[in-house]
Order: structure tokens, then C-alpha cells, then sequence
């Protein structure tokens, strides 16, 4: 490798000299035996070594008395004889050996067996050999005599003796034991223990020294690794076994000084010790070990030492390169966004606009720039320790720096533009400016004034003085001002430039006409002229007070003009440049949006394809199966839920539409409307998002993840990408609301308007289904209860009735914490647990605990007084659950959902039932004459005809709502002064029908029903089935409830006024004339049902077959009863 090329040699040179030493080591250190491997020999002691030395420090072997000499074997006796001819100096084996052959005891046919078998056994050089004869007479005889005979069979010097005194004359005393008449210690027990230490010790060393050498050369032979995480492991594994391999080493060392201690042992005891030559050369054998293990660890730390800072110089080599190129990519993107960048204003607004978003960049790109000088300063620092790849470090840096400047003078240059556009926008719109009030000024300088001398005189003085501020506030020289600004002088701007000239030419020369009329007239006074009045402009009675004024300014300005022969053409020009100013302003800023919205999608677009082919596609790869966990085994439907559908939905069709309006950003409206059902299918992924959080969690931690984020090179891990799709449904609306504000007026206003109500119901939707799917206890199919429309958290009370009796459930005072579903078929009740967790996951869950149905509901708007409470009850009020929001438009909202909810219910009845409504009111016995009242003021009868009915059955109170089919009447004007309005259920309504509708009379007291809630409340009874077939007629009423007008063209009445009918509008509206005040207006025929009672004149109201007529009437304390009719059957 370069780098590796690149390393000084200090790393090399450490390694030679530990390998030399490691060699020193091994090759001295090496013997035939030792004495572990011989030990059961050696303690036979047939043979022993005590140390001493004879004449020329010649080595003496002892052989002590050992009957069993004889029965040795061979391979047992050369062992311990090559054994110990091993121990002493090379320089003292080689001098020759003395053997002492003890045989004193013995016989001389034992002496001579011995001898043969010593001089043809012996591996030494052998010098001498002293045999102490055997002491008893007759060997002693034998042995003179034979020996003569025997002399040259033993091929070696031998000297026979006969005690130890002639054993002195060669050996001094003190070179022997005391078995030989010696002064010399020796214990063999101890000198085996020594010897075999020694050679451990030396085997220790030894192998030490091998292991050094061999990691020295596994690190000398590792090649550097090409990223951070390899070099920060290879760094670790190896200071490990450095660490290993020190605490062998230490070892060593502590075995070695302790057995340098037991060799001193003698001196320590006793000072005047004198050691045998063996002793000595253990103990220099020792020392020199020691000195070899210092050596050899001095020579591994140091070049341990070369390689660490070779491995960290690496580590931090590889460091700045990743940092070097996030950073380089990052100022490549910064670099890419800058020169895309457009610094063209057209206008001053514009130009604010453009130098924010640039100084956005700016800030941006000063964080990249000094983190890029803050990492080319830390490149300078490596190359100043003298690290070794720096002819690859220095290039890195330079490049940052200079890529660096060439960011920061773009910045520069661009704003340097941006401000310089700035202030000529500025000079033109101060040049503008200083037109516009000239204009004004010579458009209200009176004419009548100016036909004396004094007035023309102090008009001229005016005019002088305006004149006097042209230089500080006009353009004085166009070439200069090109000049000036040609750097940022675009076509648009040089028209703008011309323009303003124009206007300051032609202001210029309308003050001089000016000027020259009123020095006339200052000059000799003439016959008054009378100012023609301008032709008066036609007024809008829409237009702006500002308007009128700048019309009423420009016409007294042209026919001041006309009189004094001065023409401004500029005036209509003006003001239509203005407004074509601020529309392409405008237009600019919808063009920003647009590309924001086509830049996000795009990016959103890959990153949807990044995740499928870095995550979802590695999921099937075969390669990356072992990585896979077992609990994301098969999940990948469950991780990803269908980020494919809504990848292939964006890249093939949505981005491509998109981008077609481009250049008609005002019309994108059009395409999400479009695909508004293509785009629910966000509905199902944040659907499975909780299930999705929660098998990320489990595995977030595993290394399929780790490795596919490495791969795919992201910062951040999966679960931000997961998010992506909640991200960017949301932030539609915010794109859309932007282009909303600036697409006031234009053509696709409308669409985009309606785009944006849209998207947020499908936000809605979202968020309505993530409750929905966390219902528990649910038995039957949420799917059948129609569509969820509104969703949220009461507080609720029960109350029952039981049989004839009427009984309070007080059992709770406490209200129950209640959360309300409102589907098209059902209101369910369910209570909201929080659960445990995070993210998704603490999400709350809803136990179901009741339900509605809607075909069985009824409602009453207010309860007890409290703007915040409404009743929903079922089978004749048997159950009533008075339910409290948190604020009175909540309220507000729920009921009138479940008004529409009950009106759809009676719409879709009627219109089944149409062909059968005269049937029914004809069926019964006493129709036609019974009489339906529809008053509040009750007569006494009425009150004891209800109380005989109850007797007989409990029928309960209804009545049809007076409603319009006009979207805009869908309730009725009375409620504005309804004290409770009830909704009743078609089960009740049923009940009731089939109880005794033909009866005189239906009404039933609300204050009695309603268990004393309301006060003074009249339920309107009436057949349902009749009701839709009711006219209104020309002619006068009595208004018996207020009404305030909703609009302008809508009138206002009050209780007691009397109004004419005069003629019924197309659109479901009676055009009315109040004749107590004679004013007109529109009213809906819905609320003159609830509003008008006949008059005098008896006009009256008819039914749709005549059968039935009645008297409607309706005060403040009535109570309208609005039904379901999903159940009635003829």
C-alpha cells in the first residue's frame, strides 16, 4: 500500500533488533535434555555433578558408591552422563572432564565392569579419572594386580587410589565433597530443584521470545485498513494482544528475579559463602536472561509504539477522509443550490422575498463553510505531527479552502447583486412615488382660485416648491443609471426603467404647461374663466372608498388639464402598471411555491425508492438472510404496509401531473382534486403505522438495519424514512394554503380552495380511523356502520325510565369520561384507556361499552340550562344520556352532525315513501275531520285529552320538523329563539302512530315527558306523512316568533309584525313586505312555517290533498320535534 510505503523506518529497525534478540535467545538456550525429562534418573544419583573444579578449572564428575551400577541401563546412563556433561561452560567442557569413581566398598570386578562401561559410555572430553580402590585387603590385592593387566582396555587415563588423602594431591579439598574428604556443600535434591528451574526459566524465555518475534512480525505484515471502523477494531485486537503479550513478559520477569533470589539464598544466609563455579554460571545464566528479557521488551515497546502511532495516524487518516467527503458533498449541494439560485427581483417586495431566502442559504451555508475550515484546520494539525500521509492529506485541504472561497464569493456576489437591485428598485419606486403625488398635486389645485392673481400666484409657488425636491427624488441621467446598475439590469428591469423616464418626462412636462398657464395668469389679470365641470363618473356602489377617490382625483385632474391646454396620458398607464406590478408579484410568488412543491416531491420520490430498494428489497436478498432477525421474518408487509402502492401512485402518476402545471401553478388545484381518492390510500399506511412502530422497535437494534444503512450511506436510521408518507400528506395542506393566499381572484381559486378542504378531510379521515382501529370489545362489524363522522371525549350521564313511573337514575352523580363515535348508522360509546409505550405505541385504547342506532335516536339541543350539554335518547326517552362537551362549539358541531345525520335519514324516507303518503292519511277512519294542532296555547281540553290518553296507552310526542330542501335552509330560523329542540326517534314516532294518531288531538306535554327539564315546553304533534305536503299562499301573517335576517337581502321580523306574502321564488324563498316597517326582503319558506300564524283574512295553509288543514303557529318556548323515518312501515 502507499501509505504503508510511505512509514518511516523506525517501525523496521525496532523489529530487527527484537527479532536478533529473540534469535540470541533461542539459540542459546538450546540442550539435548533437561532435567524435568530426567528427573527419576537423576535422582538415582549414580552419577552427580557438585561443581567443583580440578587443575585448569577442569569440571569434576563424582561417581558415588551405587551397587547397582551394573544394572543400569545403557540408554539410562548415557542420558544422565550427556546430561551433565551439558551443564558446564562450553569453555570448561571443553578443557576436559575429571571423573571421581567412588568404589571403596565395592569390587574390583565391579571397578572394572564400571570403568569399561564409563569409557565406552562417556559423551565428554574426558581428562582424568581418579577410582578410590575398594578398602578389603583381598580386593585391594586383586585390584594392584589386576589393574596392571587391564590398563589398556580402559582407552582413558585412570589412577587408582587407595584413600582420599591421595585423592587430595589432585583435587583440592575444597573442590570435593565431604564424601571425599571435601569441604564443598552440595545437596543433590536442591541442585536438581535449580537446575530445573533454570531451565524452565530458560524455556519461558525462550518461548517469549518466540511469541514476541512472531507478533512483531504479524503487526510489521498488517496492512492498513481502508475505513474507520476496521482501523478502530484492528487497533483495539491488536493493543490486546500487546497488553498479552506484556504480561507474559512480566511473568518472565518475575520468575526470573525470583529465581535469581534462590541462587543468592547461600550469600544472603551466610556472607562469607563462597559459591562453586556451577552456582556461578547458573547465576550468570540467569542474569543474562534477565538482561535478554529487558532487552527484548525495551525493543517490543518501542516498536509497539511505532505501530500504535502508525495505527492512530491511520485511524485519524481515515477520520478526516469520511468527514472529508460528507463535507465535500455537503458544499457540493450548497455549491449546486447557490448557482441555481436567482437573484432577479422584480420588485421591491420581490426583492425582500429573494435576499430572505438567500440570507436562509446564507445561514446554511456558513454552518457547512466552517465545518469545512474547521476540518482543512484539522488536516493542517496531522500534517504538523508529522503524519505519514501527508502528501494525501495536503491536497484534501487545499481543495476545501478553495472551494470554500469560491462559496463565499458567490454569497457575496449574489447578495452584492440583490443589494444593488434593491436600491434601484428603490430609485424607481421613489422616482414613481414623486410622479404620482405631482399628478395629485396639479390634480387638486383648484381652478376656480387660479383665475385671480393672488391664487395663481400662490399655485405657482406650490408647483415651485414640488419642483424643488426633482433632483432628490427623480432619476436624473439614464445612461448613468445603466451604467450604474448593468450588473443587475434584466429586460424586465430596463423596461421598468424606461417606463419611469416616460412617467418623469411626462410629469415634468405637465408642470411646465402648468407653470407657464399660471404665469399667464399671475401676470395681468384677465376675465374669470369658469371651470367646466367634469362629466360625473358612473359609481359602483361595490367600489372602495380609495377607489372613488383616486377616480374622483384623475377626472378633476383630466378636466383641469383640458381647461389649461395640459394633457397627461401617464394617468391610466399608472395605475395599471401598478396593478399589473403587484399580479406579477403575484405570480412570482405562486411560481415559488409551485417549485417547492415539484423540488419536495421529487425528493420525497426517491427517498420512497431509497427505502424500498436499500430496506424492503434487502429483505429478500439471500446474502443478507443471515442478518435478518427471526421476529422480522415475513413483517416486511407489516414494516413497510404499502409504501409500494404509494411509491408507484407518486413516481407514475401524481409527480407527472404535477409537473405539467409548472407553468400554471393557480390551477394545481385541479390535480388533487382529481386524485383526492387516489390519495386515501394514505389512510391504510398510517392505519398499519402503529404496527409497524412497534415491530421497529423490537429490531431497530439489529445489524440487517445497521448494514443497510451503511450501504444506502443515511445519517438517519429507517424509522425517520417510515415517517416520510405522515409527513408529506400533511404537508400538502401547508403548500396549498400558500398558494391559496397568493391565487386570490384567479381562475383556479376555487379548485384550490376546495383541494385544500379536501385534503384536510382526508387528514380528518386519518385521524378518525387510527381511534377507530383502537375499539376494543366491539362484537359485530365496525365496517357496516356506515362512515365514521365525527369523533371526541364527553362527559356522561344516564338516566332511565321505568314502566308508568318515572324514575331518575341519580345512582351516578359522578359524570362517566366517555369516548363518543358518531357513525352514519350508530353512536358508539366506549371508554378511552391510555396504554403504555412510546411513539405509536401510546396511543390510547377505547373499550366499547354502548351503542345507538341512529334509526332509533333522538335529540334535544340543550339540557338544563347549559350551552355545553344535549340529551341523545331512545325508545321513547326510556334511556336519555345527557352528554356534556368541553366547549359549546363542540356542542354545537355534534349537534347539528346529528341533525344532519336524522334529516338525511327523513330525506331518504320521503323519498322512498313518496307514492304512499296520500294512502296513509287517507286510511284513517276519522281524517278528515280530525284537526292536527300545531299551537302552543293548548286549551284545558287539550291538556285532559293527553292525560285520558296516557291512561290508555303512552304515546309518545312527535312531530315533523319544518325543514327546506335548499342546502342553505337545512334548519329552521325559529331555533334562534328555541329553548330546547328535540329530536325524535322513529321508534317512539312508530309507537305512537300505531297507538292512536287518529285521535282529535296529539299533543303531549314536553314539561311532563322531558321529567321536568324544560319549562313551558310544547312538542308541535303532527302525521309525518302529511307534513311534507303543506303549501304556503299569498297573502298577510302574523309573525309569532323573531327572526333575524342570515343576509343582506334577507328581511328581519319580530313577534307581532304582520307581513305579506307577495310572490315564491325559485329557489325555495318567499319575497316578503313587513308592513309594520313597509320593508322587503327574502325569507325561506322553511322559517315561515315555524314563524307566521293566518291573520285576519284566513288565508290558510292546505294540505297536498286538501284532506287536512290546520293553523301552524309556533312561539320562543315551543319545542320542535325532529324524527327519523328509516323505520316507519305503512
Amino acid at each position: 500500500m502507499t501509505e504503508q510505503q510511505s512509514m518511516p523506518e523506525d517501525p523496521e529497525r525496532s523489529l530487527e533488533v527484537l527479532s536478533s534478540i529473540s534469535d540470541d535467545i533461542m539459540h542459546g538456550e538450546d540442550g539435548p535434555l533437561c532435567a524435568a525429562e530426567i528427573g527419576s534418573e537423576l535422582q538415582k544419583q549414580f552419577a552427580i555433578l557438585p561443581g567443583g573444579r580440578g587443575i585448569s578449572g577442569r569440571p569434576i564428575m563424582v561417581f558415588p558408591e551405587f551397587p547397582e551400577f551394573s544394572e543400569l541401563e545403557e540408554q539410562e546412563l548415557q542420558s544422565v552422563l550427556g546430561y551433565l556433561t551439558s551443564v558446564p561452560s562450553g569453555a570448561a567442557s571443553g578443557v576436559g572432564f575429571i571423573l571421581v569413581i567412588d568404589r571403596r566398598l565395592d569390587r574390583w570386578a565391579a571397578v572394572r565392569a564400571t570403568l569399561l562401561r564409563i569409557a565406552g559410555s562417556f559423551p565428554g572430553n574426558l581428562n582424568l579419572v581418579l577410582v578410590l580402590r575398594p578398602t578389603t585387603l583381598l580386593q585391594r590385592t586383586l585390584s594392584d594386580f589386576l589393574f596392571k593387566f587391564s590398563r589398556d582396555e580402559f582407552k582413558m587415563k585412570v589412577v587408582m587410589l587407595s584413600s582420599v588423602t591421595e585423592l587430595h594431591a589432585y583435587i583440592d579439598p575444597g573442590q570435593l565433597t565431604r564424601e571425599l574428604g571435601g569441604t564443598q556443600e552440595y545437596h543433590h535434591e536442591s541442585w536438581i530443584s535449580h537446575r530445573t528451574a533454570i531451565e524452565a526459566f530458560a524455556l519461558m524465555v525462550k518461548t517469549t521470545a518466540q511469541t514476541l518475534q512472531a507478533f512483531g512480525t504479524e503487526l510489521a505484515e498488517t496492512e492498513l485498513p481502508n475505513d474507520a471502523e476496521a482501523t478502530t477494531n484492528l487497533l483495539h485486537t491488536h493493543t490486546l494482544k500487546k497488553d498479552t503479550m506484556k504480561e507474559d513478559l512480566q511473568v518472565a520477569l518475575s520468575q526470573g528475579g525470583r529465581l535469581l533470589d534462590c541462587i543468592n539464598e547461600p550469600l544472603q544466609t551466610d556472607p562469607e559463602y563462597s559459591m562453586t563455579h556451577d552456582e556461578l554460571e547458573n547465576l550468570e545464566t540467569v542474569q543474562r536472561l534477565l538482561g535478554q528479557l529487558d532487552e527484548t521488551e525495551t525493543a517490543f515497546d518501542d516498536f509497539w509504539e511505532h505501530h500504535r502511532t502508525k495505527l492512530e495516524q491511520c485511524l485519524q487518516l481515515r477520520h478526516f477522509e469520511q468527514h472529508f467527503r460528507e463535507v465535500r458533498a455537503q458544499l457540493d449541494v450548497t455549491s449546486e443550490r447557490l448557482s441555481s439560485f436567482s437573484e432577479v427581483s422584480v420588485s421591491p417586495a420581490h426583492g425582500e422575498h429573494v435576499l430572505r431566502e438567500l440570507g436562509g442559504h446564507e445561514e446554511k451555508a456558513c454552518d457547512i463553510l466552517d465545518r469545512a475550515v474547521s476540518l482543512a484546520c484539522e488536516g493542517d494539525r496531522l500534517i504538523e505531527n508529522s503524519h505519514y500521509a501527508e502528501d494525501s492529506i495536503r491536497p484534501k485541504c487545499s481543495e476545501l479552502r478553495g472551494v470554500c472561497d469560491e462559496i463565499s464569493a458567490t454569497l457575496r456576489c449574489k447578495k452584492n447583486l440583490l443589494l444593488r437591485a434593491m436600491e434601484m428598485h428603490h430609485s424607481l419606486e421613489k422616482a414613481s412615488q414623486w410622479c404620482e403625488e405631482g399628478i395629485f398635486l396639479l390634480a387638486n389645485q383648484p381652478v376656480d382660485r387660479c383665475q385671480s392673481q393672488d391664487g395663481a400666484e400662490a399655485a405657482l409657488q406650490e408647483l415651485e416648491r414640488y419642483l424643488e425636491t426633482l433632483p432628490l427624488h427623480t432619476l436624473s441621467d439614464r445612461s448613468a443609471i445603466c451604467c450604474q446598475y448593468e450588473s443587475v439590469l434584466t429586460t424586465q428591469l430596463r423596461d421598468q426603467v424606461e417606463r419611469v423616464f416616460q412617467k418623469q418626462g411626462s410629469v415634468q412636462e405637465m408642470f411646465e404647461k402648468r407653470r407657464i398657464s399660471l404665469k399667464k395668469l399671475a401676470a395681468k389679470q384677465t376675465r374669470p374663466v369658469q371651470p367646466v365641470a367634469p362629466r360625473p363618473e358612473v359609481k359602483s356602489p361595490h367600489s372602495s372608498p380609495n377607489q372613488q377617490r383616486k377616480e374622483r382625483r384623475y377626472s378633476a385632474d383630466n378636466a383641469i388639464c383640458k381647461k389649461v391646454h395640459v394633457e397627461s396620458p401617464l394617468l391610466n398607464g399608472t395605475r395599471h402598471a401598478s396593478l399589473s406590478e403587484e399580479e406579477e408579484n403575484l405570480a412570482v410568488l405562486r411560481r415559488h411555491v409551485m417549485n417547492e412543491l415539484l423540488e419536495t416531491e421529487r425528493a420525497y420520490v426517491e427517498e420512497l425508492l431509497c427505502v424500498l430498494e436499500g430496506y424492503a428489497a434487502e429483505m429478500e436478498n439471500p446474502a443478507m438472510a443471515p442478518l435478518i432477525p427471526s421476529t422480522l421474518l415475513s413483517k416486511k408487509d407489516v414494516l413497510f404496509g404499502n409504501m409500494s402502492e404509494i411509491y408507484q401512485f407518486h413516481k407514475r402518476t401524481f409527480l407527472k401531473e404535477l409537473e405539467a402545471y409548472t407553468d400554471f401553478p393557480e390551477l394545481v388545484g385541479r390535480c388533487f382534486l382529481e386524485r383526492m381518492k387516489d390519495l386515501q390510500i394514505y389512510e391504510a399506511y398510517c392505519q398499519n403505522k402503529p404496527r409497524s412502530e412497534s415491530l421497529w422497535r423490537q429490531c431497530s437494534d439489529c445489524a440487517f438495519f445497521q448494514e443497510c444503512q451503511k450501504k444506502l450511506e443515511h445519517k438517519l436510521g429507517l424509522d425517520s424514512y417510515l415517517l416520510k408518507p405522515v409527513q408529506r400528506i400533511t404537508k400538502y395542506q401547508l403548500l396549498l394554503k400558500e398558494l391559496l393566499k397568493y391565487s386570490k381572484g384567479c381562475d383556479g381559486c376555487d379548485d384550490l380552495q376546495e383541494a385544500l378542504s379536501s385534503i384536510l378531510g382526508i387528514l380528518k379521515a386519518v385521524n378518525d380511523s387510527m381511534h377507530l382501529i383502537a375499539i376494543t370489545g366491539y362484537e359485530g362489524n365496525l365496517s357496516e356502520l356506515g362512515r365514521l363522522l365525527m369523533q371526541g371525549s364527553f362527559s356522561v350521564w344516564t338516566e332511565h325510565k321505568k314502566g308508568h313511573a318515572k324514575v331518575k337514575d341519580l345512582a351516578r352523580f359522578k359524570p362517566m369520561q366517555r369516548h363518543l363515535f358518531l357513525h352514519e348508522k350508530a353512536l358508539l360509546f366506549c371508554k378511552r384507556r391510555e396504554e403504555n409505550g412510546e411513539g405509536y405505541e401510546k396511543a390510547p385504547s377505547y373499550s366499547f361499552k354502548h351503542s345507538l342506532s341512529m334509526s332509533a335516536v333522538g335529540i334535544t339541543e340543550s339540557a338544563k340550562g347549559d350551552n355545553k350539554k344535549f340529551e341523545v335518547w331512545c325508545n321513547s326517552r326510556d334511556e336519555v344520556f345527557i352528554v356534556q362537551a368541553a366547549t359549546p362549539e363542540i356542542k354545537t358541531s355534534w349537534v347539528n352532525e346529528i341533525r344532519k345525520v336524522l334529516t338525511q335519514q327523513l330525506k331518504a324516507c320521503r323519498d322512498a315513501r313518496q307514492p304512499k303518503n296520500l294512502d296513509s292519511v287517507s286510511m284513517s277512519p276519522t281524517s278528515s275531520s280530525s284537526s292536527i294542532s300545531l299551537s302552543p296555547f293548548r286549551s284545558s281540553g287539550q291538556k285532559n285529552q293527553k292525560k285520558q290518553d296516557e291512561k290508555k296507552a303512552e304515546p309518545s310526542p312527535t312531530s315533523d320538523a319544518n325543514f327546506s330542501s335548499s342546502p342553505k335552509h337545512k334548519v329552521p330560523a325559529a331555533h334562534v329563539t328555541l329553548s330546547r329542540v328535540k329530536w325524535m326517534s322513529t321508534s317512539s314516532l312508530l309507537q305512537s302512530k300505531r297507538q292512536g294518531w287518529s285521535k282529535t288531538s296529539l299533543s303531549v306535554d314536553a314539561s311532563e315527558e322531558n321529567d321536568g327539564y324544560s319549562s313551558g315546553e310544547d312538542p308541535i304533534n303532527s302525521d309525518p306523512e302529511d307534513d311534507g305536503g303543506k303549501k304556503l299562499a299569498q297573502g298577510k301573517y302574523t309573525v309569532v316568533a323573531d327572526c333575524e335576517k342570515a343576509g343582506p337581502q334577507e328581511l328581519s321580523v319580530k313577534s307581532g309584525d304582520v307581513v305579506q306574502l307577495i310572490r315564491e321564488g325559485e329557489d325555495g324563498q318567499w319575497f316578503v313586505r313587513n308592513l309594520r316597517s313597509s320593508k322587503e326582503g327574502w325569507v325561506a319558506a322553511a322559517n315561515l312555517l315555524s314563524l307566521i300564524s293566518e291573520s285576519k283574512s284566513s288565508q290558510s295553509l292546505s294540505s297536498s290533498d286538501g284532506s287536512v288543514s290546520g293553523n301552524i303557529s309556533t312561539s320562543s318556548s315551543c319545542s320542535e320535534t325532529y324524527t327519523s323515518f328509516s323505520d316507519i312501515k305503512p
